[in-house]
C-alpha cells in the first residue's frame, strides 16, 4: 500500500513544471515561515514566550527522536530501493522518519494551541511539506505520516505539561 500510494504521488512529478519547483521550494524552503512565525508571536504579547518555550522544548525533543530512531532503524529511501526521479538532491540516510514533516508539524501543532486560524493554516503548509517530501522522491507517505503524528504529539505533550505549571 505505502508504495503503491508513493508511485501514485510520484506518477504525478515531472508533469508540470510549475507545480515541480512549487513543491521544490515547499520542500527546501518551508520550514523557514514557521521560523518567522513563531518569532512574530514571539513579539506578541501575552502567550508569546510561551509559545516560543514550548515550540523550542518540542523541537529539540523531536530533533532528539529524529536522531535516535535514525540511529536504530535504517529505511532506504524510495530512489535507493526503485528507480525513482528525484527533483532534488538528497542524502541517503534513513528515509524513517522524516526530519522536515516531523519539525513543521511540531511546531504547527505548539501555534495551532495559540492561534488557531494561523495554526490551521501552518498544519495545511505542513501537509503540503509532507506531500512535497513524496513528490521530489525522498520518502515514502508511511514516513510521512509517522512523521506528522510523532511532531503533532510530541507538541501535544510538551504543552499539556508546561501548561499544568
Amino acid at each position: 500500500m505505502d508504495v503503491k500510494l508513493f508511485r501514485g504521488i510520484q506518477k504525478l512529478s515531472g508533469r508540470s513544471t510549475l507545480l515541480d519547483v512549487l513543491m521544490i521550494l515547499i520542500s527546501n524552503r518551508a520550514r523557514y515561515i514557521y521560523f518567522f512565525i513563531v518569532l512574530f508571536m514571539l513579539i506578541k504579547k501575552g502567550y508569546g514566550k510561551r509559545l516560543t518555550t514550548e515550540a523550542f522544548i518540542s523541537l529539540l525533543i523531536s530533533l532528539f527522536m529524529n536522531t535516535t530512531i535514525k540511529l536504530f532503524y535504517y529505511r532506504p529511501r524510495p530512489f535507493i530501493k526503485r528507480k525513482v526521479g528525484i527533483l532534488i538532491p538528497s542524502k541517503k540516510d534513513s528515509s524513517f522518519p522524516s526530519k522536515h514533516t516531523l519539525l513543521v508539524f511540531t511546531v504547527s501543532t505548539i501555534i495551532l494551541f495559540y492561534e488557531r486560524t494561523v495554526g490551521l493554516v501552518m498544519t495545511g503548509l505542513s501537509i503540503l511539506t509532507g506531500l512535497s517530501r513524496i513528490w521530489t522522491g525522498h520518502h515514502y507517505p508511511s514516513d510521512i505520516l509517522a512523521s506528522a503524528v510523532a511532531g503533532s504529539l510530541t507538541s501535544y505533550f510538551v504543552h499539556h505539561f508546561t501548561s499544568q505549571k
